[in-house]
């Protein structure tokens, strides 16, 4: 198949879409898109760490069959051939899933995690695999398996986690295609901190191996178009999944409606979350202005009072520690000395907690719930900052490194996870320090599309976005 270098792109750069219409054209193949690929992987690697069982080789030979089945005019799925990478804790057949922790053993997962299955199925490339924190219980890329992952955008920075390389892979081209998880904010935190797209979506609409209360998986991109597309595949039916929705035949193709799609919607306007940290005066300039921009199209923009209370962060919080205590206390003690010294303290600080306490923090995951669904149900759709901070210093575990206060950063986020509807965080602006910053849009439970639709018009409207960083000099 000829080479192409579409509109003077760099091939790793170019959207999925994009990437499927060259192919169908014959104007790309996927094995010249693939090497791109590696070459921009290979230049960002050794400063950015987001990468876990890269096999360069496996993915030129699945570009190869890939390329075979265009020519044949028979394509797989409707991902053949678009490079994709899978987060750690997404198991894939034959590797092991070592969860960030040097504490996990690395035994080979018995199938493709739900998510894999349908991306192979659809025919990615899968380059790679990408880092993620111990458990994926921080919001940082440190781990005591990976390499500290770093954010392009600034290599002091971390970009985020716990979908850590995910969200610093589609920032620095590794692909189009990326895949993280998300139970308090851990796909749309880095998406926020390194400039991209990320859609938690409604809890069960993406099938996911093991289910969990709050637990999604979901696209992270650079474009909502690529998020869109990712939908039709990751959305489909896996029994694996006790707590996934009934399949629903969702017009993803259709998620692109203009910036009409904003007349008339009514959008409330959450500044503040009402617990946690402080937004950052950078960060509510910038949110303010997108949703002057919204208003400007013919949203109707409302002030939204504070619904999540200090009480439900730290219920929540102090459930997962005793979740995580217990998690450790199973391990034979040589493998529990592996696990981050922030995490065992944070996780054991719960070791003294009472069956009420614990069943009180317990209960604030619904009181979480109660009050998000009340709050949003007087709206269309609710925008806020996806974090009140922009990307911290890389080797922090957490914005306030004191794993008593750990989560003080996710009050934005994890309401949506706990009301189980769907939220995405797009780039709405930079700090002085050129940092990116993200704007949540959360919409009801279901409304998966709806949300990719506002996402979309937001993207059409927002101010010019900045040249994606590029590898340091060698």
């Amino acid at each position: 198949m000829p080479t192409a270098d579409l509109a003077g792109q760099p091939l790793h750069s170019l959207e999925a879409h994009t990437l499927i219409a060259a192919y169908r054209q014959r104007t790309l193949s996927p094995v010249e898109v693939t090497e791109a690929v590696i070459r921009q992987i290979e230049r960002w690697e050794p400063a950015l760490c987001a990468t876990w069982l890269y096999r360069p080789e496996a993915a030129l030979a699945q570009a190869r069959a890939a390329e075979a089945r265009w020519l044949k005019g028979q394509p797989l799925g409707l991902l053949d051939g678009v490079p994709a990478t899978l987060k750690d804790n997404i198991a894939t057949e034959g590797d092991p899933t070592p969860l960030g922790s040097a504490a996990v053993s690395l035994s080979p997962a018995a199938a493709d995690a739900p998510p894999a299955a349908r991306m192979k199925e659809a025919g990615a490339v899968i380059v790679s695999k990408t880092t993620m924190p111990d458990y994926g219980m921080l919001s940082s890329g440190l781990s005591t398996f990976h390499a500290l992952a770093r954010n392009p955008w600034d290599l002091s920075k971390g970009p985020g986690g716990s979908s850590a390389g995910a969200g610093a892979a589609a920032a620095a081209g590794y692909g189009p295609l990326h895949i993280g998880t998300d139970i308090g904010g851990s796909i749309r935190l880095p998406a926020s901190w390194c400039g991209i797209f990320g859609l938690k979506p409604s809890l069960g609409r993406i099938p996911i191996d093991p289910p969990y209360t709050g637990r999604a998986a979901g696209p992270m991109t650079r474009s909502v178009a690529d998020a869109a597309l990712m939908m039709q595949v990751l959305s489909q039916p896996d029994a694996r999944d006790s707590m996934s929705l009934p399949w629903q035949d969702i017009a993803w193709s259709q998620f692109d409606t203009g910036v009409d799609a904003l007349r008339g919607l009514r959008i409330g306007l959450l500044l503040d979350a009402g617990c946690g940290l402080p937004v950052e005066p950078e960060v509510r300039a910038a949110v303010e202005r997108a949703a002057a921009l919204l208003a400007q199209a013919g949203a109707h923009i409302e002030p939204l009072q504070p619904f999540m209370t200090q009480a439900m962060l730290e219920g929540m919080d102090h459930y997962w520690r005793m979740r995580s205590h217990i998690d450790l206390s199973a391990l034979p003690p040589a493998q529990a000395d592996k696990v981050l010294p922030y995490i065992r303290r944070w996780a054991d600080s719960a070791a003294g907690l009472s069956g009420v306490e614990v069943f009180n923090a317990s209960h604030q995951f619904h009181q979480t719930r109660l009050a998000s669904v009340k709050a949003c149900s007087t709206f269309d759709y609710v925008i806020s900052p996806t974090a009140p901070m922009p990307a911290f210093p890389a080797e922090l575990p957490s914005p306030t490194d004191d794993p008593l206060h750990g989560l003080e950063h996710i009050g934005f986020t994890v309401p949506f996870n706990m009301s189980e509807q769907p939220a995405a965080s797009i780039n709405c602006g930079y700090t002085r320090a050129g940092l990116p910053i993200g704007l949540q849009i959360a919409g009801a439970r279901f409304d998966d599309l709806g949300v990719l639709r506002v996402a979309r018009a937001f993207e059409l409207i927002r101010d010019p976005q900045r040249p994606w960083p590029e590898p340091p000099k060698a």
